[in-house]
């Protein structure tokens, strides 16, 4: 096996890969301000966005979860790889030929699980689509056609075949290199009593990629009336695949999403073809699962969904009574959205591929500008199954409605559904609905409150150190400047011992600044930073390094190298002040009459010392 992959190359990896694109793959990213972007954070749920990235520095940070890192790290994180299969993933994607100690320019030969897993992965997928356009893949052409797809358009989707033989995938991964274990682990074959056998035979293929664009399982049709099995048949969870955490057609939906602030929700890959080739190009489906919390995260991340009503989320649901109720569970989940939430239902029942069959690319269109409020749709859904011209009916659809309106968390929103649920209803009488609607939300609210807590997370130490001391603080902008813009520091910054800075972690960044050579010695800011996280010494230090490298500088100055100026000054005034303490706290243990030298010694310190003091608070504070 390979060794260690050669320091060079992994700076090249880093050099080459552009952190903005990497993390833009998997969340949206907006101007910051200042060269940075913002977005929210893939590691953690939050309403508005935390996590930032530093393009010129190559590093990331999320001010609320702490998580933060360069590239690699990123890659690290968000595909739970080792640090090893991260830089060749990047390398794969830059082009870049990675060298390993132990000589040459190779690739290792174990690739780490989940590259070989998405390699496996990627020469299925291609081995399926050319059975496609084989004389035994006519039934699956055919099965298109009549859905309205061409030729053309089951190559734009990576739409394959799978022959119906045991071992047709099995021989064809074998002769690539694959291992049996590697092709069960992947879940692209099944154990089977005389060995590995295919896991989709005879049915139509679709791959299903993650949002960089990997293979990483498959959605399959059945075609053929003797097939005893499911309908759909789904690749099963394994190290790649996730079924509640990945929407297929995120990959070619992600760009439109963030450009028009809309994602249009459908229930099954040809309702994401018939989208896409209608022009509802943020068209995404769920794989063989309902929509859930993750499903909900990924497109939070892509919509950027921070601002109140200004993106949409749309479903499109049958209109049956499994549609109905399948809005109805997406509604119990619209508060964990903040942009307005949305269903599109076509009368006659028709899902979007068929709509397309029947009625054209306009019609696809037509039924997603169509859409009506998610609460609306769920709340009408509901009294339809009254009779609203009796007052018994109007009262028990009240009432089955009523849980719906009480739901809603905005208090306003609520509000006003309650008032639209009295006029639909016909009861005129809003207090009434009103006051029926607010004893359901006491009495759910109350049901919550009884519910059993989860232990409450210890409260964090308390710092030795105030971090809101103006003091800290100024500590805290000159770290910044000297992890962003070394060069305005210049060698009094390398004169200052890390004991001048009163925190301890402070102090800890600077010892870390001094082993790298000093500000003096950093020249490209990305690679710099990624110098000091390398000889950091813990997490702690290495996390801190990175913050301070993202966070803005609150310059108080019309300049940085002004800004630099005033810092330095004042934390070395204060280091002054220290030592003037010291000097007379020493004049006054001595006795000048047994020892006139060191007195005289002590006290020409103490005047040259009051000089410098008087000189930098002219330097650093006079301009105040």
């Amino acid at each position: 096996m390979a060794g260690r992959i050669r320091n060079e190359d992994i700076a090249l990896v880093r050099e080459r890969s552009s952190i903005a694109d990497v993390i833009g793959e998997h969340l949206q990213l907006r101007n910051a301000g200042g060269g940075n972007l913002k977005g929210l954070c893939p590691f953690h749920d939050e309403k508005s966005p935390s996590f930032n990235v530093t393009p010129g520095r190559g590093l990331y940070y999320c001010f609320g979860c702490g998580e933060g890192g360069d590239v690699i790290k990123f890659v690290q994180e968000i595909e739970h790889l080792s640090f090893g299969e991260s830089v060749e993933r990047l390398a794969a994607k830059a082009g870049i030929r990675l060298r390993y100690e132990e000589g040459g320019y190779t690739q290792r030969q174990d690739g780490g699980q989940r590259a070989r897993l998405i390699e496996a992965h990627r020469v299925a997928a291609e081995f399926y689509a050319g059975r496609l356009a084989s004389p035994e893949g006519e039934i699956g052409r055919r099965f298109l056609s009549e859905r309205g797809f061409e030729a053309a358009d089951a190559t734009r989707f990576g739409v394959g075949f799978a022959p119906r033989e045991w071992e047709a995938l099995v021989r064809h991964l074998r002769g690539h290199g694959f291992t049996d274990r590697e092709m069960i682990t992947g879940g692209l074959v099944r154990e089977g009593r005389r060995g590995p056998m295919d896991r989709f035979r005879g049915r139509l293929i679709w791959p299903v990629r993650d949002l960089s664009g990997d293979v990483i399982g498959f959605g399959a049709r059945k075609l053929f009336d003797d097939d005893d099995g499911p309908k759909y048949l789904n690749t099963p969870e394994s190290p790649l695949f996730h079924k509640g955490s990945v929407l297929y057609g995120a990959d070619l939906a992600k760009k439109e999403i963030a450009r028009r602030r809309q994602a249009v929700v459908v229930e099954g890959y040809t309702d994401v073809m018939a989208c896409h080739l209608a022009g509802v190009t943020t068209a995404v489906a769920t794989c063989g699962t309902s929509f859930g919390d993750e499903h909900i995260k990924i497109l939070r991340r892509l919509l950027m969904d921070q601002d109140e009503f200004r993106g949409e989320v749309v479903f499109t649901f049958d209109g049956d009574s499994a549609g109905q109720n399948a809005a109805l569970r997406a509604s119990k989940d619209e508060h964990k959205f903040v942009t307005q939430t949305f269903v599109a239902v076509q009368p006659d029942g028709l899902d979007p591929c068929d709509l397309r069959i029947r009625h054209g690319d306009a019609a696809v269109r037509d039924l997603v500008a169509s859409r009506t409020p998610l609460f609306e749709f769920a709340v009408r859904a509901r009294i339809e199954q009254y009779d609203l011209d009796t007052a018994e009916g109007r009262l028990a659809a009240l009432d089955a409605a009523a849980p719906i309106v009480a739901g809603i968390k905005d208090r306003s929103l609520r509000q006003m559904y309650a008032v639209s649920l009295d006029r639909w209803l016909g009861i005129m009488d809003e207090q009434f609905v009103l006051r029926r609607v607010r004893e359901l939300s006491v009495r759910e609210n109350a049901r919550a409150a009884r519910a059993p807590e989860t232990a409450a997370a210890p409260p964090p130490p308390r710092p030795e150190y105030d971090p809101n001391d103006p003091e800290v603080l100024r500590e805290r902008e000159l770290l910044k400047l000297a992890l962003q813009r070394p060069a305005v520091l210049g060698p009094l910054f390398d004169g200052l011992p890390a004991d001048a800075f009163l925190a301890p972690p402070h102090q800890a960044v600077r010892a870390v600044i001094a082993t790298a050579g000093g500000s003096a010695a950093a020249a490209d800011p990305a690679d710099w930073g990624a110098r000091l996280r390398d000889i950091a010494p813990n997490d702690q230090v290495r996390e801190l390094i990175t913050q301070l490298a993202v966070e803005p500088v609150h310059s108080s100055q019309d300049s940085d190298d002004r800004y630099a100026v005033e810092l330095l000054a004042r934390i070395q005034e204060r280091q002054l002040t220290r030592q003037i303490g010291d000097v007379k706290a020493k004049l006054g243990r001595l006795n000048p009459v047994e020892r006139p030298d060191d007195y005289h010694r002590l006290f020409g310190d103490l005047v040259a010392l009051e000089q410098q003091r008087r000189v930098l608070r002219e330097r650093g504070l006079g301009s105040q």
